[in-house]
């Protein structure tokens, strides 16, 4: 199992820019038949180190993560919508 972790800091973290972040990656769910397990949270503690939202999700493969990186969705409608609201990101990538 592949768990892919990114953490968003965006550039104006506003209750309604937080809430349009977390619908658009939830909405993945359903749509990228690799995609085996979604979460995303917001930040509670907000400091200065802090990122405003994680998404976690799991693939039953590399190939699989892959395969989500290019999917016409994820591709096409998150990363452009992500680009523009998130001034950072990082990502870790773990087999378990």
């Amino acid at each position: 199992m592949i768990t892919h972790i990114v953490f968003f800091r965006l550039s104006d973290p506003s209750p309604v820019n937080l809430r349009a972040t977390q619908d658009m990656l939830c909405s993945m769910q359903g749509k990228i038949p690799q995609l085996r397990h979604l979460e995303v949270g917001t930040d509670l503690v907000k400091s200065d180190r802090s990122y405003d939202l994680a998404l976690v999700t799991r693939f039953d493969s590399l190939d699989d993560l892959q395969s989500y990186q290019e999917h016409p969705y994820h591709a096409d409608t998150v990363v452009p919508f992500i680009k523009q609201i998130a001034s950072a990101t990082a990502t870790v990538d773990y087999e378990k």
